[in-house]
């Protein structure tokens, strides 16, 4: 890092993620610089120094590099080739492409994290339709079906009916969609486990999150996760800690974890078998749960957005300490709940203009801390969100939802 001038942070993307590192930028004295498509886009909006241009050519990722302390990203697609050329031209890349890799390529995820003990569903590697069909003969049809690259929120994700699956994997192939799949598990919910590393080593996580999806996207987050076991809790921050030193991730990294149910508590058959349920990390009442990773991210992530508000340190300046390898912050909840609620687009955009709206929901909960990207209304699409930390789970998931629900809608619950 510069010691003559303040540290400058180049972002390759322009989406909400780049846009809510703005604040913590600021406040730091960083210099923040996107690399852009357009004027136009969420963070281009907050962010003075804009570098407009394709990431896919390697002249534009040069330009938007120059002077720049570290170079980081917000999503997962600039090319490997293209990220490994500007380390070899002398640039600090953060995380650098053989994390990256893991991230990008499902297949490669797993069998990297297979190979270092950490959990993961049974898969294969789907090349043909005789391939899915032996799968889906091992896993007696609970087959996932999942693109290896690309896809998020629900994209590339199939769980075709035992019918379905020869013509869809045909299909997929054909049209050049590499893939593999997964064993189906039998789901309880979705934890996320988030956790920050820096290049010289240092580690620090978050309390474990747990995920409600909704039509394959994320529609609220709890932090803590509610109900957890503390053995089980702290197995998937070890499974955090893991994967980012075995796979050397820099910044911030979000394992999205299924939890599943494994057996029934009733079914150990005795208090001795249900102890040692417990001690292995499973809950000693209800469904007895393990996890599996699904998915890796290496950025800030929607499920750590609960730390802008209910955290000492908030995901987004964590990364940017992390990348120029400054000292972490502290990862404590300031409170025992806190729950953030997703601003998607509804079907119809209300006739009230959106400050309107927010003035509503200022009035009604002034506990509520409304972050808005700058987006223009689509169905479906994440316009903001919605952070309320509290006391009572259901009582904080109900200000957030209604908070959120307004903002879509012009309408409470």
């Amino acid at each position: 890092m510069s010691h003559t001038a303040k540290p400058i942070v180049t972002v390759y993307g322009d989406g909400q993620l780049a846009r809510m590192m703005q604040p913590a930028a600021a406040e730091l004295d960083i210099h923040l610089r996107i690399l852009a498509s357009s004027q136009e886009q969420s963070a281009a909006q907050v962010i003075p120094d804009v570098v407009l241009g394709d990431y896919h050519a390697y002249e534009t990722l040069v330009s938007a590099a120059k002077d720049a302390d570290a170079l980081t990203f917000e999503h997962e697609h600039v090319p490997t080739e293209h990220v490994q050329a500007l380390i070899d031209a002398g640039y600090n890349v953060q995380p650098q492409p053989s994390a990256l890799l893991y991230a990008q390529d499902k297949l490669f995820m797993r069998q990297k994290l297979a190979e270092l003990g950490a959990p993961v569903p049974r898969f294969a590697q789907i090349a043909s339709v005789e391939d899915a069909r032996n799968f889906a003969e091992l896993v007696e049809g609970r087959v996932c079906l999942k693109a290896r690259r690309g896809g998020y929120d629900g994209h590339g994700v199939w769980f075709p009916a035992a019918e379905e699956l020869d013509s869809l994997v045909a299909e997929l192939l054909e049209a050049g969609t590499p893939l593999m799949a997964e064993e189906k598990v039998n789901l309880t919910r979705e934890l996320s486990v988030l956790v920050a590393r820096r290049p010289s080593g240092e580690v620090k996580a978050w309390p474990i999150t747990q995920s409600v999806q909704r039509d394959g996207i994320c529609a609220e987050a709890f932090a803590p996760a509610p109900g957890l076991s503390p053995e089980l809790a702290q197995r998937a921050a070890e499974v955090g800690e893991l994967v980012a030193t075995q796979l050397g991730v820099t910044g911030v990294l979000a394992v999205e974890l299924f939890a599943y149910s494994v057996a029934e508590v009733d079914n150990w058959g005795s208090a001795a078998s249900a102890a040692a349920a417990s001690a292995a990390g499973f809950p000693s009442d209800g469904a007895v749960e393990d996890i599996a990773v699904n998915e890796l991210a290496m950025r800030p992530h929607n499920t750590g957005h609960w730390t802008q508000d209910g955290s000492v340190t908030s995901q987004f300046e964590q990364h940017l300490r992390a990348v120029l390898d400054l000292p972490l912050g502290e990862t404590t909840a300031l409170a025992p709940v806190t729950v953030m609620a997703n601003v998607l687009g509804g079907p119809e955009d209300p006739e009230m203009p959106m400050p309107q709206r927010v003035r509503a929901v200022m009035e009604r909960y002034p506990q509520a801390k409304i972050h808005l990207y700058g987006k223009d209304h689509r169905a479906g699409r994440k316009i903001g969100h919605v952070n309320v930390v509290g006391e009572d789970v259901e009582q904080t998931r109900h200000i957030a939802a209604d908070a959120a629900h307004f903002l879509v809608h012009a309408a409470w619950l």
